[in-house]
């Protein structure tokens, strides 16, 4: 009784969040994109996704835009001898044939800047990726929790037939 009730909540749960469809440009295969809930008030917000380059050539990520704050920017925040540095990744960022970039929190990520309004869970973000040689490229970031580790994602593929988590 208790694994039936546990899997309708999963099911429940799953329907309630909106599903992370990969969108593909040419060779490129763009997943996961969400992004945090943000306070209001926030002068920032994180976009984060993740870019596989199925093709035999490296393609570059140029920029990023978005019209839910007054500048979008792509970021590289890393940590060196103890300090930790964010600066726009001005000069883009390459995705090397039959690799795959990350965007995530701690490294490269969208650097939404003054938004101009709050993230709010359960919505989503408009966000154009510019490459430069797939062209630009429009997904939508789903909202997450404030402080999420990750994106919400469906995980009933993640179950055993009999309904227990794997």
């Amino acid at each position: 009784m208790i694994k039936h009730i546990a899997l309708s909540l999963l099911l429940a749960a799953s329907l309630a969040t909106p599903a992370l469809a990969d969108v593909t440009a040419g060779p490129l295969v763009i997943s996961e994109p969400w992004s945090r809930a943000t306070p209001p008030g926030a002068k920032v917000g994180g976009g984060y996704l993740t870019i596989k380059n199925t093709g035999t050539e490296p393609d570059t990520l140029v920029s990023v835009a978005s019209p839910v704050s007054e500048k979008t920017e792509l970021h590289l925040m890393k940590t060196e001898d103890g300090v930790m540095t964010m600066r726009p990744a001005t000069d883009g960022v390459e995705i090397p044939a039959g690799q795959t970039l990350t965007l995530e929190p701690g490294g490269y990520h969208i650097m939404f800047i003054r938004p101009k309004a709050p993230f709010v869970q359960g919505e989503t973000v408009p966000l154009t990726l510019t490459f430069a040689k797939a062209g630009p490229v429009e997904v939508e970031l789903t909202i997450s929790p404030i402080g999420a580790p990750g994106p919400k994602t469906d995980h009933s593929m993640h179950m055993n037939h009999d309904g227990a988590a794997k």
